[in-house]
């Protein structure tokens, strides 16, 4: 649900520290984020813990969907499902005590059915105007199917979709099974679970 009146940024971080829900903010609108479904949820999990386990000894930090970004080349400030970064993070506090993260480089979404066509589009529209951003990870939760779209240069972006027919999934300098990512999530495509 939207506010009917724009907000400034201050009155949004005001809003963020008071509020149970997550809020995001786009050009002085604010939006509550829904819930998501258990397998949206899983994927979450899953692919936090194969991302970790490839990249914990490195430089690179994931951090989970409480991790707000902003975008600033938007005016806007997301909630992403997870985000890589392998250099020095560096976060616009706020006077609140809250920090949003302001050189994401991987971004990973897991995709639902409210969401997709904005994730598509308008939010990775946004996602381009950040100079560190370098590859966007699609994720559905209705069937095995992670789409990993990787920059090019300035004006190209190269998209690789990955399927149940293929064994592995590459993400930034990941390999990481398609199995484990979708490993105990109930796919409505699938007719058995992977227990």
């Amino acid at each position: 649900m939207q506010t009917a009146t724009l907000v400034t940024h201050e009155e949004y971080f005001d809003l963020l520290a008071k509020s149970d829900l997550k809020l995001e903010y786009n050009s002085g609108e604010v939006t509550a984020m829904a819930g998501a479904q258990p397998a949206h949820n899983r994927i979450c999990v899953t692919l936090s813990f194969a991302l970790e386990n490839c990249l914990g000894t490195g430089d690179c930090l994931i951090l989970s969907n409480d991790q707000l970004i902003k975008v600033e080349g938007c005016d806007k400030y997301t909630f992403p499902d997870l985000v890589i970064i392998c250099k020095q993070p560096l976060y616009e506090k706020s006077g609140r005590g809250l920090e949003a993260l302001m050189n994401p480089e991987i971004i990973v979404e897991v995709l639902s059915d409210s969401t997709e066509a904005y994730d598509r589009s308008e939010k990775f529209d946004c996602y381009k105007t950040i100079p560190s951003f370098r590859e966007y990870v699609l994720v559905s939760s209705k069937k095995k199917k992670i789409e990993v779209i990787k920059k090019i240069n300035e004006a190209e972006w190269l998209s690789h979709t990955y399927t149940e027919k293929d064994e592995y999934v590459m993400i930034g300098e990941c390999s990481i099974a398609l199995d484990k990512i979708y490993n105990k999530v109930d796919l409505p495509d699938l007719k058995t679970i992977g227990f």
